[in-house]
């Protein structure tokens, strides 16, 4: 394809070096390094537009979770291209592949425009929270609860509790992150009533997915990570604009460092759930790419 003054290919992500996709998301000043790329690659499928001598200037991939759950991600554009329509066109390939199921993505400010023109309705804000961990005092543990440590045999019960507050089942997803994570579950009843994850990615650590069904629960299988990481930098991505949780990140040396917007497309993403019996939340993505 010919865009403007560039001659462009686009090939299969899965056959594109690792290192021109890390060049790649250098150049737009994102953290992921080549192992997050590989990672991803496993999970999902995309495409890299190739300039005409093999740069990687542009990317998209999509991530189907199920029949009709498909999450956008990794949308990138070189910074010589963004004005001249590759975006667009990255999408326009998107769109194709996945058909007529729904799609979700996390919008950064720049992408914004492009995915409301495509006739993406922004539902919420994810607030990017980062920086050195810091000490702030052991929480308070939860009523008659207990915390150990997640084992790969937790997949299916950490599954049905992540499906119940995301929508869908990621049990193939969590499968994976749990080989490449370190988790902590709050135990109740005899049952994960909550838990968490975090993995090497980008500058330092990550926390997420975080599921729980109030603040305190939230809190306190997130707090051993930051005792783990005290010191190094640490990240989280979440919903929470207020509340004990989000002072909670703050006061752990994680305050909000950027925003993006949760968006869908053929359907809406974030349902509200009436009802005055807690249920389990998204805390914490477990990236903006798989949401």
């Amino acid at each position: 394809m010919r865009l403007e003054s560039f001659d462009l290919q686009l090939c299969d992500i899965a056959g594109t070096d690792p290192e021109k996709l890390h060049a790649l998301s250098l150049a737009v000043g994102w953290p992921h390094r080549v192992k997050d790329w590989l990672m991803l690659r496993e999970i999902g499928s995309g495409v890299v537009a190739q300039d005409e001598i093999g740069r990687a200037i542009g990317s998209a991939m999509w991530f189907p979770l199920s029949d009709d759950f498909v999450t956008v991600g990794m949308v990138i554009t070189s910074p010589r291209l963004q004005a001249h329509g590759h975006g667009r066109w990255l999408m326009d390939h998107v769109l194709r592949q996945t058909g007529s199921r729904p799609l979700r993505l996390n919008a950064t400010r720049a992408a914004r425009r492009l995915y409301l023109s495509m006739g993406f309705t922004a539902e919420r804000t994810v607030y990017q929270c980062q920086g050195t961990a810091v000490l702030s005092g052991e929480p308070p543990l939860p009523e008659q609860a207990i915390l150990r440590a997640v084992t790969l045999d937790d997949l299916a019960e950490i599954a049905a509790l992540d499906r119940a507050a995301y929508g869908t089942d990621r049990a193939a997803l969590l499968g994976r992150l749990l080989h490449a994570s370190k988790g902590v579950a709050l135990i109740r009843g005899g049952r994960i009533a909550a838990f968490s994850l975090a993995r090497n990615f980008g500058r330092g650590t990550v926390i997420g997915p975080v599921v729980a069904v109030d603040d305190a629960d939230a809190i306190a299988v997130t707090a051993p990570h930051v005792e783990i990481h005290a010191g190094a930098f640490l990240r989280i991505d979440t919903r929470q604009a207020m509340g004990d949780f989000a002072e909670f990140l703050t006061q752990s040396g994680m305050p909000v460092f950027d925003t993006v917007t949760s968006m869908s497309l053929g359907g809406r993403w974030l349902l509200d759930r009436p009802g005055d019996e807690p249920r389990p939340t998204i805390y914490g993505l477990v990236s903006q790419a798989l949401g």
